[in-house]
């Protein structure tokens, strides 16, 4: 009697990857991708590098850094968004200073770089561009920055911290607006003195930072609204700049006895002129 077996059927399980991971991972890529691109215009047939192409090899890295952190700050609060890890860590961060605490100096220090932009304009510190350009960058930076986070703010529809219930007023969590407008001024800010003030460049970070920490203890933010927020402020303005060249117009590049600067408050924005005759 000859037994026959029956074939075996392999059933292989399905992996479900959550569409955030895809999304961080396309971010990662295209920057990388972008960025690596730069780096093969021209083959390499010796290992013999003059000085300038050293110092280009230089600045493509740069380029790369500045690409790689924002979407990276980007990346990591996409996969953070909702997770057990935030609540807690935005509950511990509550209870270590008190669910009393409630302070609004979050509302002024976003635009504490911008102050620092324009007294040092004033007080004649040498920075990259025109007052006019500077000026430009910064309402240009903003409008991107912004529009990008109000639109996530309406698809993404997450409750803040402070919220219980769907509360349709309380669901606009994700990413952090004030966090995002704190590190476009602050970027504006690094750009235009990174070459000539590396300490004033860099301190405009230090009021980001602290927007965005207090957005966290006012229990207004989770972690990763902050985070993407931050990356999109600093993507968005160094986009600007990057393009720079394609909007170099200015009226007033001939003209010292003009200024113009933006001011903000509570109640909306407004602007500074005066000219000197």
């Amino acid at each position: 009697m000859s037994v026959i077996s029956s074939p075996k059927l392999l059933i292989t399980p399905k992996i479900r990857i959550p569409m955030r991971t895809i999304l961080c991972l396309s971010l990662i890529c295209l920057c990388i991708n972008i960025s690596t691109a730069q780096y093969t215009n021209t083959p390499d047939t010796n290992y013999k590098f003059n000085k300038y192409e050293k110092q280009n090899l230089s600045s493509k890295k740069t380029l790369f850094t500045k690409r790689i952190i924002p979407v990276a700050l980007i990346a990591t609060g996409i996969l953070l968004s909702t997770s057990d890890f935030e609540k807690s860590l935005q509950k511990n961060l509550r209870n270590t200073i008190g669910n009393d605490f409630n302070y609004s100096m979050d509302d002024y220090t976003r635009y504490a770089p911008v102050v620092q932009l324009y007294a040092a304009d004033i007080l004649g510190a040498q920075s990259k561009n025109h007052w006019f350009d500077q000026t430009k960058n910064l309402i240009l930076s903003s409008i991107i920055s912004n529009g990008a986070s109000t639109m996530l703010k309406k698809e993404v529809y997450k409750e803040r911290p402070g919220s219980h219930g769907n509360n349709s007023t309380h669901a606009n969590s994700f990413p952090s607006g004030h966090t995002t407008t704190a590190f476009t001024t602050a970027t504006v800010l690094f750009e235009e003195f990174i070459d000539t003030n590396p300490v004033l460049a860099y301190s405009g970070y230090a009021f980001a930072i602290a927007t965005g920490s207090l957005r966290m203890m006012n229990n207004a933010h989770y972690l990763s609204d902050v985070l993407v927020g931050a990356g999109i402020g600093i993507l968005a303005t160094r986009l600007v700049y990057h393009f720079d060249h394609l909007i170099a117009w200015n009226p007033f590049k001939k003209s010292d006895s003009i200024a113009f600067a933006p001011q903000f408050s509570n109640d909306g924005i407004g602007f500074y002129f005066s000219k000197v005759f």
